[in-house]
Parts: C-alpha cells; structure tokens; sequence
C-alpha cells in the first residue's frame, strides 16, 4: 500500500499542472469528459498517491462558483455517487438491499453537497424516496432531464 502525499507541498498548483498535462483548460472540463466517474477515480487518475478526491471536489466547486454553477456541480456529483452505488441503474425492487445501496449513494451525494444547497438536496432526495425513477435509470450527466426538474439551475 503506497502512502498519501495528498496534502505535501502545494495540493492547489499540482492539481491544476495534473490538469493542464492532460490537455484540459480546467478541473471542471476533465471531469465533464468522464461524467459517471466517482470523485476519488477521478483523482487517481490526476494522482494515485498525492491527490485526494476532497481536493478534486474544492477545485470544481470554486470553478463552479466561479461560474455560477453549483448547482450543476451539486447535480454532477450525484450523477457520479449514483454511477458508483448503483451501476445498474436504480433499483427494480425497492428491497432492504437496494434501499441501503439507495441509502449510501444519497448519503454520499449529500456529504459533498455545499451549505447552501443543502436544503435542496434534502427535497430531492425525499422526492427520489417517494417518487423513485423508473427502474434501470442511471442520469449519464448533470443535465439528466429528471435531475433538472429536481434540482433546476438557478443562482444559489
């Protein structure tokens, strides 16, 4: 097992060099090209031993913010969380078994939800609880049409 160097010398600038050496303007634009990667691939894909999927979420709610899409950001993280706990989509039979897997991709999306989308990602998740999508769906992306009508764009 290698060590975590994640936090050693300046985590921001290796980043964004991790970033650019791929041939990406931004942290955002590498992870729109892999919109059902969880975070922590995604950082060790930028580095196994010295980036953290925390540092990986930082940099793109700061572009985010930057560009006032956080909730978009909000909708792409659950997109990657759903991916990961439920890769074959959302359950058929809602049975103790799928409701924790249910349970633990929304407990994760909520984790790195943002303070002031919290209250949203609360409504959704209770809507996606009472109102669930039709069995197989998996939203490949942050504009995943029943994501929009859950968390619709808006300055936040």
């Amino acid at each position: 097992m290698s060590e975590d160097h994640s936090w050693e010398g300046n985590w921001k600038v290796r980043l964004y060099e991790r970033v650019r050496d791929l041939g990406y303007d931004s942290l955002t634009a590498f992870a729109d090209a892999r919109p059902t990667v969880p975070l922590y691939l995604l950082a060790e894909e930028l580095g196994e031993d010295d980036v953290a999927a925390v540092q990986v979420f930082s940099g793109l709610l700061a572009e985010a913010e930057r560009r006032s899409q956080v909730t978009r950001l909000v909708r792409d993280v659950l997109v990657r969380e759903l991916a990961e706990g439920l890769p074959n989509g959302w359950p058929t039979v809602m049975d103790d078994a799928s409701r924790f897997e249910v349970a633990m991709a929304l407990g994760r999306w909520s984790a790195y939800t943002p303070e002031t989308h919290q209250k949203r990602v609360e409504q959704a998740r209770a809507v996606l609880r009472t109102t669930p999508p039709l069995p197989g769906w998996r939203p490949r992306g942050p504009d995943d049409e029943l994501l929009l009508t859950l968390l619709p764009d808006e300055a936040v």
